[in-house]
C-alpha cells in the first residue's frame, strides 16, 4: 500500500506544480514586470477547464493500452505532456513580452493537468481500499498545497536570484519525476468490461441513482463548500482594506498558510481511517466556525500580524480537513468500471459551488459588509456538516476489501447499485 501511496504522492503533486506557478508564481512575475490587472485577469480565466474536464472523463474510462495498463498508457503521454509544455515556455524569457503564446502555452498545460488528474483519481479509485481512501484524498489535497508551494514560492525565489530559464527548468524538473514514476508503475490489468463510450457518458449522470449520493452532492457538498469559500472569498480584500501591502498577502496567503494546510491533509486523511468520515467531518466543521470567529477582527478592519496570520493559518487548515472528507466521499461514490468519470464529475460540482460562493460572498459583502457574510459562512457549514453526518449515519457502508482483491469484488460504487 506505501508503494500505491507513493505513486499518487509524486503524481498529484507534479500536476499542481505548474498550476502554483501559472496561478500564483506567473502573475507576480508579470505584475512585477507592469503587466495590468486586467490582463492578469485573462491569465486566471485558464484555470475555468478544471471544472469542465468532466466532458472528456468518458473517454479516458473507455479508451486505453490493456498491454501499457488502462490509465497508466494515457499517463504516460499526459505526464510527458506537461513537462513538454513547461519546457515550451523557456524562450519567453520576458513573458509579458509575448504573452498571448505564454497564455496559450499555459492553457494547454492547465488541459494536460486536468486531464492527468481524472487518470489519477481513476488509479486511486481502483488501487484503494475504502480504508485508505482517507489517507489517498489526504495526499491529494495535501499535494495541491505543496505544489502550490513550490510552484508559486520556491520557484518565484528561483526567478528572483537566477532568472525565467533556471526557474521554469526547475519546474520541468520536478514535473519530470512524475514522468519516472509513470515509467515504473505497474497498474494492475482491468478484469471487469470496459464499457462503451455511450455507456461511458451516461455515468455522468448514473452516478447520482447511488443511495444517497444526490443527497450528498445537492445538499452537503453546496453548502459546505459555499458556506466556506465565501469566507475564503473575503480574506484578500479584506486584508488589502486593512492595509496590508500586495506583498505581505502573497507570502501569507501562498506561502505561510500553505504548512499548516499540507499537515493538515495528511492528518485528516489518517483520521478519515481512524474516525470515520463523519467524525473528521464534524472536526473539519468546528475548526471552520472557530476559525472564521478569529477572522472577525480582520473583517471589522483590525488585522495585527501575528493574530491574523494565527487566524488565517487555523482557517485554511480546517478548510483543508473538509476537504479531504468531501473528497473521500467523493471517492466512496466512484465505480470502479467508471471512477475517471464518476469522481471527476462529483468533484467538478464541488468546484463549481466554489466559484459561486466567491462570488456570492464579495457580492454580499458589498451590501451587508464582511462580518454579516463570515457570520452568514458559519451558519451554512455548520447546517452542512449536520447534514453530511446525518448521511453518513444513514449510508454507511460495510467495510470492503481493496478493489481486485481476487474473488471479493469491491462493493463500493457497484454498478449493479444502479442497474
Amino acid at each position: 500500500m506505501s508503494g500505491r501511496l507513493g505513486t499518487l504522492t509524486a503524481l498529484y503533486v507534479t500536476q499542481y506544480l505548474g498550476i502554483g506557478f501559472i496561478t500564483v508564481g506567473l502573475t507576480a512575475i508579470l505584475r512585477d514586470g507592469g503587466t495590468s490587472l486586467e490582463t492578469l485577469a485573462l491569465l486566471q480565466i485558464v484555470g475555468l477547464i478544471w471544472p469542465v474536464k468532466f466532458l472528456w472523463a468518458p473517454i479516458l474510462d473507455r479508451y486505453g493500452s490493456r498491454h501499457r495498463g488502462h490509465y497508466r498508457s494515457w499517463l504516460l503521454v499526459l505526464q510527458a505532456a506537461l513537462v513538454l509544455a513547461l519546457l515550451a515556455l523557456l524562450p519567453f524569457s520576458r513573458p509579458a513580452e509575448q504573452l498571448g503564446t505564454v497564455v496559450a502555452i499555459c492553457a494547454a498545460f492547465v488541459f494536460f493537468s486536468a486531464t492527468q488528474d481524472i487518470a489519477v483519481d481513476a488509479v486511486a479509485v481502483r488501487l484503494l481500499s475504502e480504508s485508505a481512501r482517507g489517507t489517498g484524498n489526504g495526499i491529494q489535497v495535501a499535494a495541491s498545497y505543496l505544489g502550490n508551494l513550490l510552484g508559486g514560492g520556491a520557484c518565484v525565489l528561483v526567478y528572483d536570484r537566477f532568472g525565467w530559464v533556471s526557474a521554469v527548468g526547475l519546474l520541468a524538473a520536478l514535473t519530470a519525476v512524475g514522468l519516472l514514476v509513470v515509467w515504473r508503475f505497474r497498474e494492475p490489468a482491468r478484469t471487469d468490461r470496459v464499457a462503451g463510450v455511450g455507456t461511458a457518458y451516461r455515468a455522468l449522470l448514473s452516478v447520482f441513482g447511488q443511495p444517497g449520493c444526490r443527497w450528498w452532492t445537492f445538499g452537503v457538498v453546496p453548502l459546505v463548500y459555499v458556506g466556506a469559500g465565501m469566507a475564503y472569498a473575503l480574506i484578500t480584500p479584506a486584508l488589502v482594506d486593512a492595509g496590508w501591502s500586495l506583498g505581505r498577502i502573497g507570502v501569507v496567503t501562498g506561502v505561510v498558510t500553505s504548512v499548516p494546510a499540507i499537515v493538515a491533509g495528511l492528518l485528516a486523511g489518517v483520521g478519515v481511517a481512524r474516525f470515520g468520515r463523519g467524525g473528521v467531518l464534524v472536526a473539519g466543521g468546528v475548526a471552520l466556525a472557530l476559525s472564521t470567529v478569529l477572522l472577525l477582527p480582520l473583517m471589522n478592519g483590525h488585522a495585527p500580524l501575528a493574530g491574523t496570520v494565527a487566524a488565517l493559518c487555523f482557517f485554511l487548515a480546517a478548510y483543508t480537513i473538509a476537504n479531504v472528507v468531501l473528497y473521500t466521499v467523493n471517492m466512496d461514490y466512484s465505480r470502479p468500471g467508471t471512477g475517471g468519470t464518476d469522481f471527476t464529475v462529483l468533484s467538478s460540482f464541488g468546484l463549481v459551488c466554489s466559484f459561486v460562493a466567491a462570488s456570492a460572498g464579495l457580492a454580499a459583502a458589498g451590501g451587508f459588509g464582511y462580518p454579516a457574510v463570515a457570520v452568514a459562512s458559519i451558519v451554512l457549514v455548520a447546517a452542512g456538516v449536520a447534514l453530511g453526518l446525518a448521511h453518513q449515519r444513514r449510508f454507511r457502508r460495510p467495510p470492503a476489501p481493496a478493489p481486485g482483491t481476487p474473488g471479493e469484488p469491491s462493493t463500493v460504487g457497484d454498478p449493479a447499485i444502479v442497474a
